[in-house]
């Protein structure tokens, strides 16, 4: 990890932020004292959010082994928040070195970070950009730079889609991202659920007050999401239910407090 960087400017540090809290939550340092008041309340209310959080690394972890192991080199993680223990470009340069990765997030904090952190390494790269505004963040330069969307490209939307409301129709946004990708590509997403978790509905209440509230959504709602892709083994599931390692999880399936699901582009 690098350190911490500055606050970069325009940042504002009197509302939470779900990057920050995230990362807080994960035992990392790029936070403020803001974040990490709004993250202990969560948890007092809700002390399953740190293994929930837990939960939904190791599925990305998983799935990026997951495209790896589909033939899919490039990856774009949008909303990929603070980096922290796990990234994607460790991940998938671990197994491949040529993998290459481009992170997205609006909140400068996770881009400062990450662009620290990624300073000698050619093959990724961090992006500023809003997922809500696809067209302007895929013809960034530095992203086209980096993916060739003649090819496959693996679209990470891993804890993302449920910051963005109903009025910015979501499953829209994805079918937005949808129709660039090559034959071949692959959609991640992880979706937070009150399913199986009632006490989430506090947790999604409380960040009613950060500056990323917060719309849980069912399954239903979340297969919609995946217009357009097949929806490859095991289908829509808990995320600690998702092709799951050999090794006892730290939390059951229906305690995850998301979904998860990978789906390719015919």
């Amino acid at each position: 990890m690098a350190e911490t960087p500055e606050r970069p400017d325009g940042v504002d540090i009197t509302k939470p932020s779900a990057a920050r809290i995230y990362d807080y939550v994960l035992g990392g340092s790029a936070n403020f004292a803001v974040d990490r008041e709004f993250a202990d309340r969560a948890l007092e209310r809700f002390p399953g959010a740190r293994l929930v959080a837990t939960a939904n690394r190791s599925f990305l972890r998983r799935a990026v082994q997951f495209c790896l192991q589909q033939g899919v080199r490039q990856f774009l993680d949008i909303g990929s928040g603070i980096p922290t223990v796990g990234n994607v470009h460790e991940v998938a340069q671990r197994i491949d070195p040529d993998a290459t990765v481009v992170y997205v997030d609006y909140e400068p904090v996770a881009i400062a970070h990450s662009r620290q952190l990624l300073e000698s390494n050619p093959k990724a790269t961090a992006v500023l950009a809003d997922a809500r505004e696809p067209e302007a963040l895929l013809d960034n330069a530095d992203l086209r730079a980096h993916l060739d969307f003649d090819q496959p490209v693996a679209v990470l939307m891993v804890a993302l889609l449920h910051f963005v409301p109903d009025a910015d129709d979501p499953a829209g946004l994805v079918r937005s991202y949808r129709d660039v990708l090559a034959p071949g590509s692959l959609l991640v997403i992880s979706h937070g659920t009150t399913d199986g978790v009632p006490e989430v509905a506090a947790l999604a209440d409380q960040y009613k007050h950060s500056a990323n509230p917060a719309t849980m959504r069912s399954r239903e709602q979340v297969t919609a999401m995946m217009d357009g892709f097949e929806i490859l083994p095991p289908g829509v599931v808990f995320s600690a239910a998702w092709q799951p390692d050999d090794e006892p999880g730290e939390v059951r399936p229906e305690q995850s407090g998301a979904y998860a699901v990978v789906g390719r582009r015919p």
